[in-house]
């Protein structure tokens, strides 16, 4: 091992010794054993025990530890803590700007054994109430995190498409059709790469502006265009069944020129994935996917009396601003104490707010909502005396997200079986590019769901966009209703409705089978009779 190696293995001991609070004396002499290894002038590796043990800054206690590294290659130690410590802490010590008291604070008070975990509580405002932490630090994480995540080559919907639309707009000014392809243009949640189809003959110049993400430039020439974004929108899937090889010509108008001459209905680019879409289409039986004008109200959003950023009447006055008729309020439950969860008595004063504020900002309604941790067995938060008095519940897991799949479905069917359950919130707890979602047995829920009229979430922070929209076609199969809902903590958060209508419209959603596409009569007498 060089120099360096021993440096950073006695160090990384030092952290997490400090992680699990170990003796601080010990955790200063290791420190400062690593800062004295990394200035060796020598090769520790080729040097006595003896040797080093007379070296500055090195005793006997820590020669012993580098002779052993020396021989074996590990530090047993070492071996010992790291048993003891999610993996996933190992990451987060790498992120610039937390030390070991810092991760040990954000494991211990809010369970985030994960970078992703991290990042979501950034989003959600959660390490500004923790001591030691503000919204400088909790940014400067967040920012670092971005920064990690932009480097392992894969990129959320909602980052690559802003670093698209840049691009595009700048090729515009040279170029006089430019679109863009591929994943992108089908708006899936994970994108690998940006390609843009450019009519040119000639060179074609990417903007001089640093971008992290791989941009593929796809020349068209005026003839090739639409057939060119044809063929690069779709997956190789969707060129097969769909017969296009067939087609002599490769000189069409338009897209919808393309379809009309395979005899099959227009097929929106969102949705051009090979699955069932071509048979569909056969029949004309593609439904008119929903659109961002279609929603009425915004569904499962958080205030200050839990874990949010704007209080109740900035939240509704702004929800109201946007245009929409409604607003579902539905801060955390008592049990998720790391968000500020609403002890019976805040839950009663938010109530007298929101009747307060209907009467203020009527015709706009806010809904007494309530997001309701899922216990362990499957049990919701609060009394049913307490439980009875909300417009819905949105159920939701926040907790032992570990369980095997039988487990794991079985606590949410008890879930959806409560007669006071409305919504089934991000079905799976997975963090796109951060955790995977915990192992369900979808068919079970989503049927499960249809038998006790359960609306399914499909969450659109961009971050979750869960339920996956793989399932969706399964829940319209079952007459489950979707509810595109932000989970917003903040004002800003009402945007990321856009995303989960990309998603939705992948799943073929359309107005009719959306819960908050209805008008605020419509959704009030639902919810009555719910």
């Amino acid at each position: 091992m060089t120099n360096s190696e021993i440096a950073d293995t006695i160090k990384l001991t030092a952290q997490l010794m400090e992680l699990h609070n170990e003796n601080p004396f010990k955790i200063k002499s290791l420190n400062n054993a690593s800062f004295q290894i990394d200035k060796q002038p020598v090769a520790l590796e080729n040097s006595t025990k003896d040797e080093i043990e007379k070296l500055p800054g090195i005793g006997k206690s820590i020669a012993a530890k580098i002779d052993e590294l020396n021989r074996t290659g590990q530090l047993a130690e070492l071996t010992e803590i790291l048993s003891k410590t999610p993996s996933g802490l190992l990451e987060v010590l790498r992120i610039k700007g937390l030390g070991p008291k810092k991760v040990s604070t954000l494991w211990n008070d809010l369970g985030i054994e994960s970078v992703g975990e991290l990042y979501y509580a950034c989003i959600e405002n959660r390490l500004i109430t923790l001591k030691g932490f503000g919204t400088k630090t909790q940014e400067a994480v967040k920012k670092s995190i971005e920064y990690i995540q932009a480097n392992k080559g894969k990129f959320l919907y909602a980052h690559a498409e802003v670093i698209a639309n840049s691009v595009v707009e700048e090729l515009r000014k040279k170029h006089k059709k430019v679109e863009l392809t591929g994943e992108i243009r089908r708006k899936n949640e994970i994108i690998n790469s940006i390609d843009i189809v450019v009519e040119s003959i000639d060179t074609i110049e990417l903007p001089s502006v640093s971008i992290p993400i791989k941009i593929n430039i796809i020349p068209a020439t005026q003839n090739s265009f639409h057939s060119t974004l044809f063929e690069t929108t779709a997956t190789s899937a969707h060129l097969e069944k769909s017969e296009y090889n067939k087609l002599g010509t490769k000189n069409f108008a338009s897209e919808e020129e393309i379809y009309k001459q395979l005899n099959l209905q227009y097929i929106e680019p969102e949705l051009r994935e090979g699955l069932n879409e071509i048979e569909l289409a056969k029949t004309n039986s593609i439904p008119k996917l929903i659109e961002t004008t279609d929603l009425k109200g915004v569904l499962h959003n958080h205030t200050t009396y839990s874990d949010g950023i704007h209080t109740l009447e900035e939240m509704a006055t702004h929800c109201k601003q946007l245009g929409y008729e409604y607003l579902g309020i539905c801060d955390h439950s008592q049990t998720a104490v790391y968000a500020g969860g609403l002890k019976p008595e805040a839950i009663l004063k938010q109530h007298a707010e929101i009747d307060i504020l209907n009467e203020k900002l009527k015709p706009f309604k806010i809904f007494k909502g309530i997001e309701s941790d899922i216990l362990n067995d499957g049990p919701l938060d609060y009394p049913e005396e307490l439980l009875k008095t909300f417009d819905m519940v949105v159920a939701s897991v926040h907790s032992s997200l570990k369980m095997d799949e039988e487990r794991a479905t079985k606590r949410l069917l008890k879930a959806i079986e409560n007669p006071y359950t409305t919504i089934l919130g991000h079905m799976s707890g997975r963090l796109l590019l951060s955790r995977e979602g915990y192992p369900l047995d979808y068919k079970k829920i989503i049927d499960a769901c249809a038998a006790n009229k359960v609306v399914i979430e499909l969450n659109a922070n961009p971050h979750r966009l869960d339920i996956d929209w793989r399932w969706i076609n399964y829940c319209l199969e079952k007459n489950v209703l979707i509810s595109i809902n932000p989970d917003a903590h903040e004002k800003d958060g009402f945007q990321d409705m856009y995303y989960g209508v990309c998603v939705a419209r992948k799943g073929m959603v359309s107005a009719q089978t959306c819960l908050n596409a209805m008008s605020l009569n419509e959704i009030s007498s639902f919810l009555k009779n719910k």
